[in-house]
């Protein structure tokens, strides 16, 4: 009895710990979005009208943090939301 009074009290904070991790799923940035309208963001780079440098893509910009090969990853200029790696908007910046 007291091993498993013991073992609950020592298990009970990393219960805890483990429910209450991070398993929230992230939104995509959608074209209507204001912030993505303002900034001309396009989920397929080719139909952005203002993209000069056909080379520029979400998934080449500094502010993209996705993995590559990934469809979608994480832009700081949209708060962390996820965008098409294949995109494109008018804050790109070419990654260092």
């Amino acid at each position: 009895m007291i091993k498993l009074t013991v073992t609950g009290l020592v298990a009970a904070p990393f219960a805890n710990a483990l429910l209450s991790g991070s398993a929230e799923a992230v939104d995509m940035v959608s074209e209507s979005d204001p912030t993505a309208v303002a900034l001309k963001y396009k989920m397929d780079a080719t139909k952005a009208a203002d993209r000069k440098d056909p080379k520029a893509l979400c998934s080449n910009c500094n502010f993209y943090s996705g993995k590559p090969g990934d469809a979608n990853g994480p832009c700081s200029v949209f708060g962390g939301k996820l965008v098409a790696a294949k995109g494109w908007c008018a804050s790109w910046v070419k990654k260092a």
